[in-house]
């Protein structure tokens, strides 16, 4: 994964202790995602099979990663059969320094782009500008982030940190530094913020000759790749333009074009709480004309892939249902988290991908309560609080929580010495500070010492046995 999303500096605790003093980013987090939460209740009750939908995708998400060799070259042959050229990068150098050079060869400076994290993930936007190359987003929420020189915070909605008050402060101020300017007095009306929007991107699709995309999913069988979407932005982009680059993770194939019909179900319901897409674009190979490339993006997966219990997040369809359910996020936000995936799954898959190194990714896993609410919305049934325990066991400690960890493991092993603890600590319970000191204290920085009670249970038990 690229280092080029800063989002913020330093670890998860300081970033969301910074994040939760903003009121009116608390307040956009909880309006929206509350709403979007609700909306998704009620399309998901209508499916009296949805448990049943969650464990097939579950299965064929599984199944596919067990046998992701096998149906990637059966997705490459069929790519090239249909007039497609495919591409394979192990890393996100390799795979900007392709899509850079396919923009060169067609001698254009400027591309549009469908929202895709994929792109994010490994900084494309970036490498395309230190090679001359301007990357315009189409996506009204992305095109926000852009516009405001910001980072993405939702899956969905990745300018869900901003109201219509800032959208349009930000339209009035920066729109004409990258094309149509904002059309004079422009009210903060949603109607009149997309009708901006519009026709600022209108003049960009019609002149555009590159587009790059990402993907919802992959067919091995056909080697046909699926974008959904709810503006329109993605049709303009995949269609239009003469060149057409799709950057996509590995994970998102599935073998056959009868297992799309599985997560057509699933993803809009847990996404946009829509049955389904307004949107839902497929293609394969090269058609109409269109010169069709497909660049296939490892960038830690396959690492992913070889971790038993981790290999589960390969599964994610992207759908933002974790975000939305998750107390966490809605109180730090996106950026708390300093990578392109918030949230829970980004709490796994960003140290997943990216490795426990840094001071920010060994602090992820522990952003989360292990409440279980993303386990219970994830479409796919990612144990996303089990894979949070298996990587705070892999987490580099600090050796004073280590020593502390052996100095528990030595008493609560042994029930003697653990009695011994018990009477001893009731006996100075009084002193007892509620702050620990030194280098503890991080663990009451934001919580209260239990108090001790006068009695232990193994001694209350004994004297109401003997009663």
């Amino acid at each position: 994964m690229s280092a080029t999303f800063l989002g913020m500096p330093g670890n998860f605790p300081k970033n969301a202790a910074q994040a939760v003093q903003d009121s009116q980013l608390r307040y956009n987090l909880r309006k929206a995602t509350h709403t979007i939460r609700d909306k998704r209740l009620k399309a998901v009750a209508e499916l009296p099979d949805w448990e049943e939908l969650r464990a097939a995708g579950k299965a064929i998400k599984d199944h596919t990663l067990r046998h992701l060799d096998r149906y990637l070259v059966q997705l490459e042959e069929a790519v090239t059969r249909a007039g497609g050229h495919v591409h394979w990068a192990r890393d996100a150098a390799e795979a900007n320094r392709i899509v850079s050079d396919l923009v060169k060869a067609t001698g254009e400076t400027e591309v549009v782009k469908v929202k895709s994290m994929a792109t994010q993930e490994i900084g494309l936007n970036e490498a395309l500008a230190a090679q001359g190359i301007t990357a315009y987003e189409t996506d009204l929420a992305e095109l926000i982030v852009q516009l405001g020189d910001d980072f993405p915070s939702h899956f969905l909605v990745p300018a869900i940190h901003r109201n219509r008050s800032e959208i349009r402060e930000i339209f009035n101020t920066k729109m004409a530094e990258w094309g149509r300017p904002a059309p004079a007095n422009l009210t903060d009306e949603p109607a009149a913020l997309a009708e901006a929007a519009r026709l600022h991107l209108r003049e960009r699709f019609l002149k555009s000759k590159v587009a790059i995309s990402g993907g919802n999913f992959m067919v091995a069988e056909t080697g046909t790749l699926v974008v959904l979407e709810s503006e329109g932005n993605g049709r303009m982009c995949l269609t239009l333009p003469r060149t057409l680059i799709s950057v996509v993770g590995i994970e998102k194939l599935l073998p056959t074009w009868r297992d799309l019909e599985v997560f057509l179900q699933l993803l809009p319901r847990s996404s946009t709480a829509e049955r389904m897409n307004p949107y839902t674009s497929t293609w394969t190979g090269s058609v109409e004309g269109q010169d069709f490339h497909l660049v296939l993006l490892d960038n830690g997966r396959t690492q992913v892939l070889a971790d038993e219990v981790g290999r589960q997040a390969l599964r994610c369809i992207r759908c933002s249902a974790c975000l939305n359910v998750c107390p966490v996020y809605e109180r730090a936000g996106g950026h708390a988290y300093g990578s392109v995936y918030p949230g829970p799954i980004g709490a796994i898959l960003t140290p997943l991908l990216r490795g426990m190194s840094s001071e920010l990714d060994a602090s992820l896993p522990y952003a989360s309560s292990l409440c279980g609410a993303c386990f219970e919305a994830c479409p796919v049934a990612i144990d996303i609080p089990e894979v949070l325990v298996d990587l705070r066991a892999k987490a580099p400690h600090k050796p004073a929580e280590r020593a502390g960890m052996r100095v528990a493991g030595w008493v609560l092993n042994d029930s003697v010495r653990l009695e011994k603890a018990q009477r001893l600590a009731i006996r100075f319970r009084k002193l007892v500070p509620k702050r620990l000191p030194g280098p503890l204290s991080a663990w009451t920085d934001t919580r209260d010492l239990p108090d001790i009670p006068e009695e232990s249970f193994r001694d209350w038990w004994e004297r109401n046995e003997r009663a």
